[in-house]
């Protein structure tokens, strides 16, 4: 497939940038990326909370689907077209080895209501990363019971380090004990570019693969997955059900 953007990217070496991963295939919710919220699509609203980010050098949308690519083009938003990757962060790491910069924060493209304070708190600490640290991951706190119980929520247990042990689908950890404390990962993470080429190269796992989580990737491979708590009240969509929340939150932060 040949490589093209919607205008002529920019060359010049960035500090951090934003790649927003857009495919059409998504086994739940096919064409996801364009489904409108409000009056714009999907990707638009991931596209926007980027631009409000107060530390970011650029915001890309990377896509294999020319539909996507021509709704970009359509908005003026700077697309990247890719190969087809079996995680949205293999698409990451397509763009970052041709679109130099410092660092790339991935934002999925179904957080329409992602924090961009949580972005920028992503961003610098992009800036102290300890050795063998390769990614950063964003949580925040889960107290809502069906949300801990929704398989498609990830939840992640951390050590006391806050370093990434496991991400699940399943409630983790088990209360059998103690009252546990639940952690919702958002799909905010953030890489050196060496990191992302490590991703490409390392095998997924039968973690990754059962679970359906990349950032196990770097966890089944002994890789340091540093996990950032933020404030994030918003929602993924991940369904059609979801979608007509993200309405009905969108309208409600409307009128408020």
């Amino acid at each position: 497939m040949a490589a093209t953007t919607t205008a002529p990217p920019n060359t010049a070496r960035r500090h951090h940038v934003a790649v927003i991963p857009c495919r059409w295939e998504a086994s739940r919710f096919p064409g996801k990326p364009l489904a409108q919220l409000g009056d714009k699509p999907l990707l638009w609203h991931v596209h926007q909370r980027c631009l409000e980010a107060q530390r970011l050098d650029g915001v890309v949308i990377a896509t294999d689907d020319e539909r996507i690519e021509r709704v970009c083009h359509e908005l003026g938003i700077e697309c990247m077209r890719t190969d087809q990757h079996l995680t949205g962060t293999d698409r990451v790491a397509e763009c970052a080895a041709r679109l130099p910069a410092d660092a790339y924060i991935n934002v999925q493209g179904d957080e329409p209501f992602i924090s961009p304070a949580a972005i920028d708190t992503v961003s610098e600490a992009l800036e102290h990363l300890v050795p063998g640290t390769l990614a950063v991951n964003a949580y925040a706190e889960l107290d809502d019971v069906g949300a801990v119980l929704d398989h498609n929520v990830v939840k992640v247990v951390v050590d006391a380090e806050e370093n990434a042990l496991m991400f699940s689908r399943q409630p983790i950890p088990y209360p059998r004990g103690d009252r546990p404390r639940y952690r919702r990962q958002l799909g905010l993470y953030g890489f050196t570019g060496p990191a992302l080429s490590l991703f490409q190269q390392l095998p997924q796992g039968p973690l990754e693969r059962t679970e359906g989580v990349e950032m196990l990737r770097f966890v089944e491979h002994g890789h340091g997955v540093r996990m950032l708590p933020v404030s994030d009240d918003g929602l993924s969509v991940d369904t059609p059900e979801d979608l007509a929340r993200a309405s009905r939150f969108l309208h409600s932060r409307q009128l408020g």
